[in-house]
């Protein structure tokens, strides 16, 4: 049955949407949160539990595998059922998943606990973009998804200084139930204030947009064609990269280097990270906002991963603590360009292809991250075991792996020309 309500009156109907689009992006701001938490927790997860580099990357990277495995699932729920019930159903899991690390006992727990998050989290994002894709102007869509990232992070923005404080005047297991608290707040909001307005194309023919969405088998099937196209594969080679870099630094490693190799406090730690999250909010609104499109779009790009990958080198090579604490903020201002991975998508294939497309691409991102922690904590080991400093080896991997992904977007076929169609 199609529960979503009839479209308002167009003056009301962008108010509307507005208010909606916040209410989600509340759920997305708390996935921020949950996968950045590890800057502030990987030293007392570490000493609590007793944890090796290789196992703090795995603890990291669990939640991004679990989130990136669902995209193409929640991206064909999407579809098929709408953003407001693919929320509500998936999102407890989050919150189920953040009491379950509160009280954790054991790191087995703690992975399970991450797992649940991952899944409840995973079409936080996706119903943010899908939504704007269906209800704002096609003119629009870069802009809003750089405002939706930039309130989104308000949850990294809890990461930084204040995770830290409250760490110190309690436990890490405080950070995740003050975590789990907030989400049953976002939960609540969205079942409250999000009613998914009917698109025209529902409202023409209600029997056959009814069908369409109960063909699990034909929705599961439209993904193929995704490979199918030459463009895809320099795209997601591109996405697997680009937002792992910044999620590696800011999620993982940024409080241990400035601890380990520099001897800051846990809540000096928190200050930079909490500068380098407001430069990271700033920084998507910015660039969409200055998206050149075209090909344009592509160079920006692939000039700013390259520019990431540099400064990445100079971390690894000069364990300058200036450096240290410069670069990590400077690169919050750059990391805003992942954005434009999005306006990309959506001119890349047809308007009906929108949300798998989407899921496809968040796949790639957050598969890209679980891959870059669980390989930079690898190489922590490996460096420890081999009495080399362990942050070298982590960023020299980091700036390896951005620029081969980069190499990849830049020699393999890109989108020769907007395929969408107007919806």
């Amino acid at each position: 049955m199609n529960t979503n309500a009839a479209l308002p009156p167009p003056p009301r109907w962008s108010t509307s949407a507005a208010a909606m689009l916040v209410a989600l992006a509340s759920a997305f701001a708390l996935s921020q949160a949950f996968r950045t938490v590890g800057a502030m927790m990987a030293t007392p997860l570490a000493g609590h539990f007793g944890l090796t580099p290789q196992q703090l990357g795995t603890w990291a990277g669990t939640f991004h595998f679990m989130f990136g495995i669902m995209q193409l699932a929640m991206g064909v729920s999407i579809d098929m059922f709408g953003v407001r019930r693919t929320v509500l159903v998936a999102f407890p899991l989050a919150i189920a998943g953040a009491a379950l690390c509160a009280m954790a006992s054991s790191f087995g727990a703690l992975l399970l606990g991450q797992a649940l998050i991952g899944v409840g989290c995973a079409p936080a994002f996706l119903a943010c973009t899908v939504f704007i894709a269906r209800h704002f102007d096609a003119s629009r869509f870069t802009a809003m998804s750089g405002l939706v990232m930039s309130l989104a992070g308000l949850g990294i923005l809890f990461t930084g200084t204040p995770l830290a404080l409250l760490i110190e005047a309690a436990s890490w297991r405080a950070g995740y139930a003050v975590l789990a608290a907030f989400a049953v707040l976002s939960w609540l909001v969205i079942f409250w204030r999000v009613r998914e307005p009917a698109r025209a194309a529902d409202q023409a023919s209600p029997q056959a947009a009814l069908a369409e969405r109960q063909s699990l088998r034909k929705a599961v099937r439209e993904l193929l064609p995704l490979f199918a196209m030459p463009h895809t594969l320099g795209l997601l080679c591109f996405a697997c990269v680009s937002y792992a870099a910044f999620i590696t630094l800011r999620g993982l490693w940024l409080g241990p280097v400035l601890h380990d190799r520099h001897g800051l406090s846990l809540v000096a730690s928190g200050n930079v990270a909490l500068v380098m999250t407001v430069a990271g909010m700033l920084s998507p609104a910015l660039f969409g906002r200055m998206d050149p499109g075209g090909a344009r779009r592509a160079h920006w790009m692939m000039g700013c991963s390259f520019a990431g990958a540099l400064m990445f080198g100079a971390m690894a090579l000069t364990q300058s603590r200036a450096v240290d604490i410069g670069l990590p903020v400077f690169y919050g201002l750059l990391s805003g360009y992942s954005v434009l991975q999005y306006a990309y998508t959506r001119n890349a294939y047809p308007a009906a292809m929108t949300g798998r497309a989407m899921a496809l691409l968040n796949m790639a991102m957050f598969l890209g991250v679980s891959l870059m922690q669980w390989t930079t904590g690898v190489a922590a080991s490996w460096a420890v075991a081999n009495g080399v400093e362990p942050f070298r080896a982590v960023f020299l991997t980091v700036a390896a792996m951005l620029a081969a992904g980069t190499l990849a977007f830049l020699v393999l076929p890109r989108a020769p020309a907007p395929v969408r169609l107007s919806a």
